[in-house]
């Protein structure tokens, strides 16, 4: 059954109510498709359609919903009920949602859970979470190199990893220090009888418990590693994380700098966009705004004290809006391939000087093409305007081109250079993005534009 057909099915089933023959269809999905369905539906309904589900394939749906649907049914269950489920949760997301309740819930919901998962839960939820030990699963499974083959993979089965995170065995002397990985592949193919220091790949990367979640998906990428081992000080095997939790750590690096490139305040919500109110939306969006409509007042400033200039020019004050316009490109994708290339480490804040010099190459060739144009723009558009008579148009039209090359050159240089700035002080560079540029290079651009007109003009 194609995708979009199944979907109108258990639409008409749901809205129906006909659950039987919904569940049949249900439980042949994946549970991430599950989940996508589920959680979209009234609150009643969500529980009702989650009791057809025994305790470990209801854990494995709500994986997926977001902390705050999981904290609604954490108030619904009874304690008891719920910690069975929560004791299904991939290890890390047990550990991020015990880490959002207060203390006297995580009280209430310590007791109904196993000594492995209670010890597993606090030990997790003790890491800082933009840490890796705050991302690190401990779903895997480890064997001793002196063991034979066959009584590695008779500790496999005991283990009990599951299936995705089956592809490593990582291999610890008695104290749990790594020794090295082996493949589930190199133990299959292995003689039975032979040592597993035989099949052992002692080179090995790795992440350490306080390490950088960000700077360890890097690994991650760069390697192209389904699982990476986190350490901790002594050398000790504490987890894993894997592809999949890279991934969400990108994409959240991505999210995060996005909005802030944009003049967004992050938040630590995982709620989607049609999740999140208006009232949030706007909380997130207004402090910058405000600001930077403050900040931008200074353009209206140097146009009031130029007003004498422009009466006797209306043309100037016609091509503001193309030097404001070019200004703000200009700056905004120098500063997104600096805040870019920073992000994925191809360069450093010590590179400064070499990263202003190419900047300064390409706004010089970006200010030639855009001169041109806006020359060319000028005489074709204005050929009629009525202008002093001690002035020609053909010199309007040098003094706009000119003014606006150099708001080219430097808003492109404004824009490489304040994330530079903003990183070498310890801050985030994409907080230095889109919006602050746009506002700086408006205010820069206005007193280049009239600067220029002054001079040549002798106004």
């Amino acid at each position: 059954m194609e995708k979009n057909s199944r979907q109108i099915v258990i639409d008409n089933l749901i809205e129906s109510q006909e659950y039987e023959a919904l569940m049949a269809i249900l439980k042949k999905m994946p549970s991430v498709e599950v989940s996508e369905i589920i959680k979209n539906q009234e609150f009643e309904t969500l529980v009702y359609l989650l009791s057809f589900f025994n305790p470990e394939e209801q854990g494995f749906i709500i994986t997926f919903f977001s902390h705050e649907l999981i904290y609604k049914l954490f108030q619904h269950y009874d304690r008891k009920i719920f910690a069975k489920i929560f004791s299904q949760l991939s290890s890390d997301v047990r550990a991020d949602f015990y880490n959002e309740l207060n203390r006297t819930e995580q009280l209430e919901i310590l007791p109904f859970l196993s000594k492995q998962i209670r010890e597993d839960v606090i030990h997790l939820s003790s890491y800082e979470p933009e840490a890796a030990g705050g991302i690190m699963i401990t779903d895997f499974a480890t064997v001793e190199a002196s063991m034979k083959v066959s009584e590695a993979i008779k500790k496999i089965r005991e283990d009990g990893p599951s299936k995705k995170m089956i592809y490593y065995i990582y291999v610890v002397d008695d104290r749990m220090k790594l020794q090295g990985f082996v493949t589930i592949k190199d133990l299959i193919l292995a003689d039975p009888k032979a040592k597993v220091q035989d099949e052992l790949h002692s080179e090995f990367v790795y992440a350490t418990v306080d390490e950088d979640r960000e700077h360890v998906a890097r690994k991650i990428e760069k390697y192209n590693l389904v699982a990476i081992p986190v350490l901790n000080a002594l050398g000790q095997l504490s987890g894993i994380i894997s592809h999949d939790d890279a991934l969400d750590v990108i994409r959240a690096e991505h999210t995060e700098d996005l909005e802030k490139f944009m003049g967004i305040v992050p938040d630590k919500s995982d709620l989607s966009y049609m999740e999140t109110s208006s009232w949030q939306h706007f909380r997130k969006r207004v402090s910058w705004i405000t600001g930077l409509a403050v900040v931008g007042i200074l353009s209206g400033m140097i146009i009031h004290y130029l007003e004498a200039t422009i009466d006797k020019l209306i043309i100037m004050a016609l091509y503001i809006p193309i030097v404001a316009d070019t200004g703000g490109n200009c700056g905004s994708q120098s500063a997104t391939v600096v805040v870019r290339a920073l992000a994925l480490g191809q360069i450093q804040v010590k590179e400064w000087f070499m990263i202003i010099y190419k900047e300064s190459k390409i706004s010089i060739l970006l200010a030639i093409v855009l001169g041109v144009v806006a020359f060319l723009k000028v005489l074709f558009l204005s050929w009629e305007t009525s202008i002093p008579t001690e002035y020609s148009l053909l010199l309007i039209a040098f003094i706009i081109s000119f003014a606006l090359s150099l708001q080219t050159i430097t808003a492109t240089i404004i824009g490489a250079g304040l994330p530079l700035i903003v990183k070498r002080l310890g801050g985030d560079p994409a907080v230095a993005a889109s919006p602050a540029i746009t506002t700086v290079v408006d205010i820069t651009g206005l007193l280049i534009y009239f600067t220029t007109a002054v001079m040549f003009l002798k106004l």
